[in-house]
Parts: C-alpha cells; structure tokens; sequence
C-alpha cells in the first residue's frame, strides 16, 4: 500500500504588538499534537515569535524565555537597560516621548546564541516588513536574520525606521498585518492566528493617550487590510482570540495574555485534527 503522507501546514502568525504573545498556546497547542509547520509566515510581533519557532523552540521554550525576560517589570527594565531606555512605564505615560532602536530591542529580547541567518533555522520563515519610500510589501527569507525582524517590528513613531538592504523599513503590518500570501505557499492546510483585536471598552469613558491613538489607528487599518487578506487567500483555519483587554504596549502584562489564549488551545487542536483527518481520506480515495 501507497504511504499517505500529511498535509504541508502553513501558519500566518499576525501582527498585534504585546497581544501577539498569544501566540504561544498555539504552538505549544501544536507541540502536544506532535506537529510542526512546514512554513511560517510573521509579520511584526508574529515574526519575533515566529523567528524562536523556526529556530527550533518549542512552545514551551519561547514561554519560558517569554516569562523570563517580560515576566515583570524589573525583568524589562533590565534588557532594556541595554537600549539606553530606563523607564517603560515613563516612556508610554504621557506618549512616545522617543524613538526606539528596533534592531537594539531584538538583540536585546532575543535568546542567546539565536541563529543569525535564515539559511540557519530549522523551518522555512518568510517575514513581512513594509519599504518607507515604495510603500511597497517586503518579504524577507534569506539572508540576515534580526535585520528582518527588526524591520518587521519597527511600529511607526514608536521605532525608528530600519535601514536595510537598500530600504528603509517600519513595522510589516502597515501593509500586511496576517501575511496568509506567504504563508499559503506550497501549503495543504493553512492556519491563520489573528491577535489584532477589537476596540477596546477602555478607551469608550477617558481620553486616550497619544501612544494609544498611535497603536489604535494601526489596529483599525490592520483590521481593514486582514479582511482582504482573508478574502484573498482563505485560511482553513483562522483564530481569533480574545485580545482586546490588552493594551497594545502592555508586555509585562504576558501571564494574562498567555493564559487568555490557552482557552482556545482546544478548539484550535480540534479544528486542525479535523482537517488532517480530512486531508487524508482525500488523498486516500485519490490512491
């Protein structure tokens, strides 16, 4: 009898700044499942975490490390002491009062020992930044590795544009805030994880600070652009878990985010059983 292999997987990982944290049940979710994507696809947030996961993490290795270096204030402070920011809650308190080095913040967030090129990483990632002066959507896949990511973080206002390769690069979700056209190539089963969110009730009764009407912004045209995305490259599977209690900018808020995602952990393991299941009595009747 013909082998019936399984089905290529696909995971778009999207943007959403600390709310993409709850990325992390779904790849441990994956982890107890015994399975591992064939291509990953991250843009902002979703590229920090998915650059750890294609390097070979599991999901309870980028939680623990997660925890680590986000799991109290004293623990920020710390890393980012290295980028010459002293203070996190001073810096949001009032409004951006300067701009961040991204590529410092990666080095500083990173593993130690973290791969430096994607040719490195143990599985396929493709990360999406956006090009200032084109205005166009770059993909990364070789090459360096944290120059990337750092583009793909590098939240307008908040992070100074990145010059590299010959671009200047701010944050992927201006173009592409669930980036399923990367994710979807040579795919059988794509999965989609959107941590976007919906407006906030915190926001309905006070008068919104400078950097949440930033970020809040950015969440409407992420909001608007993820809708076309889905329309053009619909995922088999697409998750949406409840973000919206989290400020944007609240890492050291990481505990909650992880533990409010891990009540989707079984339905997603649900929904991706079904499609492997699926797959296979498809390829079954074609033998």
């Amino acid at each position: 009898m013909p082998t019936i292999k399984g089905p290529r997987i696909g995971i778009a990982l999207g943007g959403g700044s600390a709310r993409g944290l709850m990325h992390i049940p779904f790849i441990e979710a994956m982890d107890e499942m015994g399975l591992r994507p064939n291509i990953i696809a991250g843009t902002s947030i979703g590229a920090l975490v998915g650059a750890g996961w294609a390097a070979g993490m599991k999901g309870k290795d980028i939680r623990e490390h997660t925890l680590k270096v986000l799991g109290s204030m004293r623990a920020i402070t710390a890393r980012l002491w290295k980028t010459q920011i002293k203070d996190l809650r001073n810096l949001f308190k009032n409004g951006i009062s300067m701009q961040l080095d991204a590529l410092m913040i990666v080095n500083a967030f990173l593993p130690d020992k973290f791969p430096q090129k994607f040719e490195d990483l143990r599985t396929p990632l493709y990360i999406i930044a956006t090009d200032f002066r084109s205005w166009h959507q770059v993909v990364f896949h070789s090459g360096p590795l944290k120059p990337a990511i750092a583009g793909s973080i590098a939240i307008p206002s908040l992070f100074r544009p990145v010059e590299y390769d010959g671009r200047l690069l701010v944050d992927g979700g201006v173009v592409n805030p669930l980036p399923l056209d990367a994710a979807s190539i040579g795919a059988d089963i794509t999965v989609a994880i959107d941590v976007n969110g919906d407006p906030s009730n915190r926001t309905r009764n006070e008068e919104p600070s400078a950097i949440d009407v930033t970020l809040g912004s950015a969440q409407i045209m992420m909001h608007a652009l993820t809708a076309h995305n889905i329309a053009a490259y619909p995922p088999d599977i697409y998750i949406r878990p409840k973000v919206q209690q989290f400020g944007a900018y609240e890492f050291w808020r990481v505990r909650e985010i992880i533990a409010e995602g891990e009540k989707e952990k079984e339905h997603f393991k649900r929904e991706l059983s079904k499609k492997i299941e699926e797959f296979i009595a498809a390829r079954q009747k074609t033998v």
